[in-house]
């Protein structure tokens, strides 16, 4: 009896130590199973900077934005951040929500699923506020978390907080920023980019998608983030992501990686833009910039990325598409 109850508990202690072997090597993200229609193809669209309660063109870009998501039958909505102007929330039941998201996103092909990273001016409100799943009883598209992950089948979408990574906003004092839950920043930081590693590792997506809020590459009023230069890019490059989108810069633009098939795409435009801001000198795979509002459409086959930039108008500027074949031998 002694031997079995001996026994018992070794295999009771290997069968823990396998258990939390498996925890530690499992992707911190929380991930959205998002499954794909029965053609196996996804459409989006991608939006940015847009929270003024409509104004600024915001009411205008979200016209389109119905008309083009209702011509493409979209799957969902992804924002980049930067929701809510100019300050964020001030709490779970600020009207701000509804007057800048809820009644402004009102185009019937817009009743998707919305996920939504957190921005800079996020930052300066209440945010945890934005993250609470309270909000999603005001309107049940609403998905805003500070990292993870869309699983549409044939794309993995990894949304990642890089707000924390920009080391001024720890510096200055103009503003104030809601640390709860990112403090010590280091710590966070890593943490983040372990998760994001972690998840690109286990990743058997045909396509591979990054989203944040601060910009890559941009030749916009902000240019390039250097501390997601420093990074982000080396991870983004290793494992082969195909796309890096963001917002923060008031515009949408499209340059490509020297050094890689990474295509960095901004779209954040959704309402306020900065007109002949252009700050940056490192034009080095620029492919296409424009300084008003407007949007981004993405569609997915197995085998091709198509990506269009539309203004306020709902005209297209700017067209790319690749095969997948295509995407990673060009280099």
């Amino acid at each position: 009896m002694a031997s079995f109850c001996k026994k018992s508990m070794v295999l009771f202690l290997l069968a823990a130590i396998s258990f939390l072997i498996s925890c530690s090597n499992a992707t911190g993200l929380k991930k959205f199973d998002h499954p794909t229609k029965g053609n196996g193809n996804l459409r989006f669209l991608v939006i940015g900077d847009w929270g003024r309660k409509g104004d600024y063109n915001q009411s205008a870009v979200a016209l389109q934005m119905g008309r083009i998501g209702e011509e493409l039958d979209i799957d969902f909505v992804v924002s980049t951040g930067d929701n809510f102007y100019d300050n964020g929330l001030t709490e779970e039941d600020d009207p701000n929500f509804l007057e800048s998201f809820t009644n402004v996103y009102t185009a019937k092909s817009l009743q998707k699923q919305w996920y939504s990273v957190l921005g800079n001016h996020d930052y300066r409100g209440d945010a945890v506020a934005q993250l609470s799943p309270y909000l999603r009883k005001i309107d049940s598209r609403w998905i805003c978390l500070r990292s993870f992950i869309i699983n549409a089948e044939i794309a993995e979408i990894f949304l990642v907080d890089t707000t924390p990574f920009v080391k001024e906003y720890f510096v200055e004092t103009e503003h104030t920023y809601d640390w709860r839950n990112v403090m010590p920043q280091k710590t966070y930081t890593e943490n983040v980019l372990k998760d994001l590693e972690n998840a690109l590792s286990e990743s058997t997506a045909k396509w591979k998608i990054v989203v944040g809020h601060h910009a890559i590459r941009s030749v916009g009023h902000h240019g390039d983030t250097n501390e997601l230069v420093d990074r982000f890019l080396p991870i983004l490059r290793a494992y082969e992501v195909d796309l890096y989108m963001n917002g923060h810069d008031h515009c949408l633009e499209h340059i490509s990686d020297s050094e890689s098939p990474i295509q960095f795409l901004t779209s954040g435009a959704g309402s306020k833009a900065w007109r002949g801001d252009v700050k940056s000198l490192n034009r080095e795979g620029m492919n296409f910039f424009y300084d008003g509002q407007g949007f981004m459409s993405v569609q997915v086959t197995p085998t091709h990325v198509e990506i269009e930039f539309y203004d306020v108008f709902g005209n297209v500027l700017h067209k790319w598409s690749r095969s997948k074949q295509l995407l990673h031998t060009a280099i």
